[in-house]
């Protein structure tokens, strides 16, 4: 039913096997790698043609200067943590008390409204697109980080809900039971008992909600438009001009985007590994 493991097969097949991983490295590597040699061309390289020839001069200090210093690259930046910040705080919080409440408490209708978070992940997005924004007109959240926060927030609980409660139902319930025959509050359980046992859970949600939102492109076309609050990923758009496309730019403004949630990855790398990890050979 399974495959056979690489190293069981025959000596041939393990040689192929070995051969065709960097060529699907390379494969994976080679757009980022393009947007780095792009990000350090001269505006001259495109005009003529050398989309993927050896730099005619190396401008990497000016095209990332001009990004810097010469645009509102640092403003989007800062627009990017405002809005993915918050929302991994309330959108982890969240899910941490609504998993707590799904996974110890069994109640009338539990599945049903654990299957009605879950629902909401099947929901394309995109037919979502016009009643949110005539909502947020509605409310006066258009065009604000605050609009956008509240968004995905609401969209990404249904998701972190549902891993957070697989998550607790993994746990030993009998920590919960000694509690409560200590007399220990449902609250101070929560807080004192299950909270602590769950940071791996709650270190590999936020790297996953982090990478989300700061990589979100539709809805920030869709909800915010101008300096004062687009995040990073739409603003890389105004470098270009009515007539012509700043591709160098463009490039070195989208590895500097990249950069935070790379950054955030390698930094929890273990704790992000221990919590998608912890509880599968249960």
């Amino acid at each position: 039913m399974f495959p056979r493991p690489i190293q069981q097969a025959s000596r041939p097949a393990q040689i192929t096997y070995q051969s065709l991983i960097p060529v699907a490295l390379l494969m994976w590597l080679l757009p980022l790698v393009a947007v780095a040699i792009f990000s350090i061309k001269p505006d001259t390289d495109f005009t003529a043609g050398n989309y993927w020839g050896w730099p005619s001069s190396f401008q990497g200090l000016a095209n990332y200067g001009k990004v810097f210093f010469e645009s509102d690259m640092p403003r989007y930046l800062m627009n990017s943590v405002l809005i993915t910040v918050p929302t991994v705080i309330g959108a982890v919080a969240l899910s941490c008390m609504t998993g707590f409440a799904l996974g110890v408490y069994k109640f009338r209708g539990n599945l049903w409204l654990f299957f009605m978070f879950v629902a909401g992940n099947f929901v394309p997005f995109q037919i979502l697109m016009v009643p949110v924004r005539d909502l947020t007109l509605d409310l006066g959240l258009y065009n604000t980080k605050m609009g956008l926060v509240l968004f995905h927030v609401a969209f990404q609980t249904g998701f972190c809900t549902l891993f957070m409660r697989n998550f607790i139902r993994a746990l030993p319930f009998e920590l919960i039971e000694a509690a409560r025959v200590e007399g220990v509050a449902e609250w101070r359980i929560f807080w004192f008992v299950v909270l602590p046992l769950m940071k791996p859970a709650i270190a590999a949600l936020s790297v996953l909600i982090f990478t989300f939102i700061w990589n979100d492109y539709f809805w920030a076309v869709v909800l915010t438009q101008g300096a004062e609050s687009q995040p990073v990923t739409a603003g890389i758009t105004s470098f270009n001009a009515q007539y012509r496309a700043a591709y160098h730019l463009m490039s070195a403004g989208s590895i500097v985007a990249a950069l935070p949630p790379v950054a955030m990855f390698f930094l929890m790398q273990r704790h992000f590994i221990a919590g998608l990890t912890l509880g599968a050979v249960k």
